[in-house]
């Protein structure tokens, strides 16, 4: 079983991809992960991030043991991931990647912003989840301040929509709900009762009582 978690609710929907996967004995692969880690990887070379032959370079030949890099968390590495994951051969190149991870058994839950219309437009369950930005600022701020670094939650709310209305407008897999994904709002749930309504979701599923 193929799960795919996309929304602009970035903040714990990693956490919740991982939960998810647990639960169910699959694999988990956080895809803006390796966004931000060719974005890393831009920065780090003071390369000029509109330079798309360069981030596409360097998607093709990205090291997958940097996506547990806890820099790739930071506000500056995910606004530059928003700015080169709009690079249509920069997707190209991760493409292949993402549909591997997720043909590999026992199963796989991917989450990103476009799992559902693009990487595994068939997928056996998609999940859409969106959160209120007020909400998904602070709860970014909060992490920050877990990790020790200082965070502005005023510009960390100014970064969350635009980067918001940068992925919905990009020309290269927008960010958008796929016809057949489940809204699933967290505005107001913790990340136990978020993970309870995924499973909820997806047990519908497999029952057959919701088409997704």
């Amino acid at each position: 079983m193929i799960i795919a978690i996309d929304g602009p609710a970035a903040s714990g929907k990693g956490t919740l991809g991982k939960r998810l996967a647990a639960h169910y004995g699959y694999r988990h692969l956080d895809t803006g992960l390796i966004y931000r880690a060719v974005a890393k990887a831009m920065l780090d070379a003071a390369a000029d991030l509109a330079d798309e032959a360069r981030a596409a370079e360097i998607a093709r030949r990205l090291d997958v043991d940097t996506f547990g890099d806890p820099a790739l968390k930071s506000q500056a590495v995910g606004e530059a991931a928003s700015v080169v994951s709009a690079h249509p051969t920069v997707r190209a190149a991760l493409l292949d990647f993402q549909r591997r991870f997720a043909a590999d058994p026992p199963g796989a839950v991917l989450d990103g912003r476009d799992i559902g219309t693009v990487i595994c437009p068939d997928a056996d369950v998609k999940i859409f989840v969106v959160a209120k930005p007020e909400v998904r600022a602070q709860r970014r701020a909060l992490e920050a301040q877990g990790r020790g670094e200082p965070a502005d939650e005023a510009a960390i709310l100014a970064d969350i929509l635009r980067r918001d209305e940068r992925d919905k407008s990009r020309s290269a897999a927008p960010l958008k709900q796929a016809e057949d994904a489940v809204l699933l709002d967290n505005s107001y749930l913790d990340i136990e009762g978020g993970v309870r309504a995924a499973i909820e979701i997806v047990e519908a599923v497999r029952a057959g009582r919701r088409r997704v």
